[in-house]
């Protein structure tokens, strides 16, 4: 199975409304980068072992660690939750910058160094989460 089709199922797996709001979210993701490399990572170890929700990721840049190694990882990453969704933004160095920038304007949801959650997508701004995400896409794009 390739990429695209283990994001469908996934999306396809979630209960309404969530499996509406994450179809939506996902060609949003898809319009502020589009042609973008797409991830999905089913959250199971090496071992098979469930260790985190399954994530689709968008966009690709690389992480340089200290012992001058590299990897290269998703920008964006859509995920379902117990509770709802999470958009997480990865690679801002500044873990104030999104609360401090977005929280007050996105509506109900709860805002962290890198993710973003809420209950259901018309509990949020939709406009302040794309430009959230456009400003992790841009952060991400210069390193």
């Amino acid at each position: 199975m390739d990429v695209q089709e283990q994001i469908e199922k996934y999306i396809t797996s979630q209960p309404e409304p969530k499996r509406s709001d994450m179809q939506t979210l996902h060609m949003l993701t898809l319009q502020v980068l589009p042609g973008c490399k797409l991830w999905f990572d089913d959250g199971k170890n090496n071992e098979n072992k469930t260790v985190s929700n399954p994530n689709i990721g968008y966009g690709c840049y690389t992480i340089k660690y200290a012992d001058g190694k590299t990897r290269d990882f998703f920008q964006i990453g859509l995920s379902a939750n117990t509770t709802g969704i999470s958009i997480y933004i990865l690679g801002i160095k500044d873990k104030t910058y999104l609360a401090q920038t977005y929280g007050k304007e996105i509506g109900k949801a709860s805002v962290t160094g890198y993710c973003i959650k809420f209950k259901m997508l018309k509990d949020i701004n939709v406009d302040v989460l794309i430009a959230a995400i456009r400003y992790g896409v841009e952060i991400t794009s210069e390193n």
